[in-house]
Protein backbone atom coordinates (compact mmCIF):
# COMPACT_ATOMS: atom_id res chain seq x y z
CA UNK A 1 0.00 0.00 0.00
CA UNK A 2 1.33 3.43 -0.89
CA UNK A 3 1.99 6.13 1.65
CA UNK A 4 -1.13 8.07 2.63
CA UNK A 5 -0.34 11.79 2.38
CA UNK A 6 -2.91 14.28 3.60
CA UNK A 7 -3.20 18.02 3.14
CA UNK A 8 -4.94 20.20 5.70
CA UNK A 9 -5.17 23.61 3.99
CA UNK A 10 -6.08 26.94 5.52
CA UNK A 11 -5.09 30.52 6.12
CA UNK A 12 -4.73 29.93 9.90
CA UNK A 13 -5.08 33.64 10.76
CA UNK A 14 -4.61 32.84 13.60
CA UNK A 15 -4.41 29.11 14.25
CA UNK A 16 -7.03 28.15 16.85
CA UNK A 17 -7.58 25.26 19.23
CA UNK A 18 -10.10 23.98 16.69
CA UNK A 19 -7.40 23.86 14.00
CA UNK A 20 -5.06 22.09 16.43
CA UNK A 21 -7.77 19.50 17.14
CA UNK A 22 -8.21 18.77 13.42
CA UNK A 23 -4.41 18.54 12.99
CA UNK A 24 -4.12 16.10 15.91
CA UNK A 25 -7.00 13.93 14.74
CA UNK A 26 -6.22 14.20 11.02
CA UNK A 27 -2.64 13.14 11.61
CA UNK A 28 -3.95 9.75 12.81
CA UNK A 29 -5.53 9.10 9.41
CA UNK A 30 -2.44 9.54 7.25
CA UNK A 31 1.22 8.57 7.20
CA UNK A 32 2.23 12.16 6.53
CA UNK A 33 0.15 15.31 7.10
CA UNK A 34 1.05 18.53 5.33
CA UNK A 35 -0.42 21.69 6.79
CA UNK A 36 -0.83 23.91 3.74
CA UNK A 37 -0.72 27.52 4.85
CA UNK A 38 -2.15 29.59 2.03
CA UNK A 39 -2.81 33.11 1.01
CA UNK A 40 -6.46 33.85 0.33
CA UNK A 41 -7.20 36.93 -1.75
CA UNK A 42 -10.73 37.16 -0.32
CA UNK A 43 -9.45 37.51 3.25
CA UNK A 44 -7.64 40.40 4.90
CA UNK A 45 -5.19 38.65 7.24
CA UNK A 46 -4.08 40.10 10.56
CA UNK A 47 -0.74 38.27 10.24
CA UNK A 48 1.65 38.05 7.32
CA UNK A 49 2.07 34.82 5.42
CA UNK A 50 5.45 34.23 7.12
CA UNK A 51 4.03 34.95 10.58
CA UNK A 52 1.16 32.52 10.01
CA UNK A 53 3.54 29.78 8.84
CA UNK A 54 5.69 30.28 11.94
CA UNK A 55 2.63 30.35 14.22
CA UNK A 56 1.39 27.05 12.75
CA UNK A 57 4.89 25.54 13.04
CA UNK A 58 5.06 26.46 16.73
CA UNK A 59 1.60 25.00 17.42
CA UNK A 60 2.45 21.75 15.60
CA UNK A 61 5.68 21.50 17.61
CA UNK A 62 3.59 21.89 20.77
CA UNK A 63 1.40 18.96 19.64
CA UNK A 64 4.52 16.77 19.34
CA UNK A 65 3.39 14.95 16.20
CA UNK A 66 6.43 13.93 14.18
CA UNK A 67 4.84 13.22 10.78
CA UNK A 68 3.36 16.70 10.27
CA UNK A 69 5.04 19.36 8.16
CA UNK A 70 4.13 22.93 7.30
CA UNK A 71 4.29 24.06 3.67
CA UNK A 72 3.19 27.46 2.45
CA UNK A 73 1.46 27.70 -0.91
CA UNK A 74 -0.19 30.19 -3.21
CA UNK A 75 -1.84 28.03 -5.84
CA UNK A 76 -4.96 26.06 -6.63
CA UNK A 77 -5.36 23.52 -3.80
CA UNK A 78 -5.56 20.50 -6.09
CA UNK A 79 -2.39 21.51 -7.96
CA UNK A 80 -0.62 21.94 -4.62
CA UNK A 81 -1.94 18.56 -3.42
CA UNK A 82 -0.80 16.83 -6.60
CA UNK A 83 2.66 18.43 -6.32
CA UNK A 84 2.93 17.15 -2.72
CA UNK A 85 1.86 13.64 -3.76
CA UNK A 86 -1.24 13.86 -1.55
CA UNK A 87 -4.17 11.52 -1.88
CA UNK A 88 -6.37 13.05 0.84
CA UNK A 89 -7.59 16.56 1.63
CA UNK A 90 -8.62 16.97 5.27
CA UNK A 91 -11.21 19.59 6.14
CA UNK A 92 -12.73 20.48 9.48
CA UNK A 93 -16.45 21.12 9.86
CA UNK A 94 -18.03 23.20 12.61
CA UNK A 95 -21.63 23.70 11.49
CA UNK A 96 -24.12 23.18 8.68
CA UNK A 97 -22.91 26.37 6.96
CA UNK A 98 -19.39 24.90 6.82
CA UNK A 99 -20.76 21.70 5.33
CA UNK A 100 -22.56 23.48 2.49
CA UNK A 101 -19.42 25.40 1.49
CA UNK A 102 -17.08 22.42 1.96
CA UNK A 103 -19.44 20.09 0.06
CA UNK A 104 -19.38 22.44 -2.91
CA UNK A 105 -15.58 22.78 -2.73
CA UNK A 106 -15.14 19.00 -2.50
CA UNK A 107 -17.29 18.57 -5.60
CA UNK A 108 -15.27 21.15 -7.52
CA UNK A 109 -12.00 19.59 -6.34
CA UNK A 110 -13.21 16.15 -7.43
CA UNK A 111 -13.88 17.57 -10.90
CA UNK A 112 -10.29 18.82 -11.00
CA UNK A 113 -8.70 15.60 -9.67
CA UNK A 114 -10.86 12.61 -8.80
CA UNK A 115 -7.90 10.65 -7.42
CA UNK A 116 -7.67 12.88 -4.34
CA UNK A 117 -10.38 12.26 -1.73
CA UNK A 118 -11.74 14.85 0.67
CA UNK A 119 -12.27 13.73 4.27
CA UNK A 120 -14.37 15.82 6.64
CA UNK A 121 -13.70 15.80 10.37
CA UNK A 122 -16.26 17.26 12.73
CA UNK A 123 -14.74 19.66 15.21
CA UNK A 124 -14.82 18.59 18.82
CA UNK A 125 -18.13 19.76 20.32
CA UNK A 126 -16.38 22.12 22.73
CA UNK A 127 -14.45 23.72 19.85
CA UNK A 128 -17.23 24.01 17.24
CA UNK A 129 -17.98 27.71 17.74
CA UNK A 130 -14.34 28.77 17.29
CA UNK A 131 -13.47 30.63 14.09
CA UNK A 132 -10.33 32.65 13.40
CA UNK A 133 -12.47 35.55 12.19
CA UNK A 134 -14.35 35.66 15.50
CA UNK A 135 -11.15 35.32 17.52
CA UNK A 136 -9.75 38.39 15.77
CA UNK A 137 -12.98 40.31 16.26
CA UNK A 138 -13.11 39.51 19.98
CA UNK A 139 -9.47 40.56 20.36
CA UNK A 140 -10.00 43.79 18.43
CA UNK A 141 -12.77 44.74 20.87
CA UNK A 142 -10.58 43.90 23.88
CA UNK A 143 -12.18 40.56 24.76
CA UNK A 144 -10.45 37.52 26.20
CA UNK A 145 -9.50 35.01 23.49
CA UNK A 146 -7.70 32.55 25.76
CA UNK A 147 -10.48 29.91 25.58
CA UNK A 148 -10.00 29.73 21.79
CA UNK A 149 -6.25 29.77 21.15
CA UNK A 150 -3.05 28.63 22.85
CA UNK A 151 -1.29 31.03 25.22
CA UNK A 152 1.43 31.74 22.64
CA UNK A 153 -1.09 32.57 19.92
CA UNK A 154 -3.09 34.70 22.38
CA UNK A 155 0.04 36.71 23.16
CA UNK A 156 0.77 37.24 19.46
CA UNK A 157 -2.80 38.34 18.72
CA UNK A 158 -2.89 40.69 21.70
CA UNK A 159 0.46 42.21 20.66
CA UNK A 160 -0.83 42.72 17.11
CA UNK A 161 -4.02 44.34 18.36
CA UNK A 162 -1.96 46.68 20.55
CA UNK A 163 0.06 47.60 17.47
CA UNK A 164 -2.89 48.23 15.13
CA UNK A 165 -5.30 49.54 17.76
CA UNK A 166 -8.42 48.21 19.41
CA UNK A 167 -11.94 48.95 18.26
CA UNK A 168 -14.64 50.41 20.49
CA UNK A 169 -14.48 51.82 24.00
CA UNK A 170 -17.20 49.92 25.88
Amino acid sequence: MSERIGIYPGTFDPITLGHADIIRRGSKLVDRLIIGVTTNPSKNPMFTFEERCEMVRAEVDRLEIDHVEIVGFNALLMKFARKQGANVIIRGLRAVADFEYEYQMAGMNQQIDDEIETVFLMADVSLQPIASKLVKEIALFGGDISPFVSADVRDQVVARVEKIGRLGDY
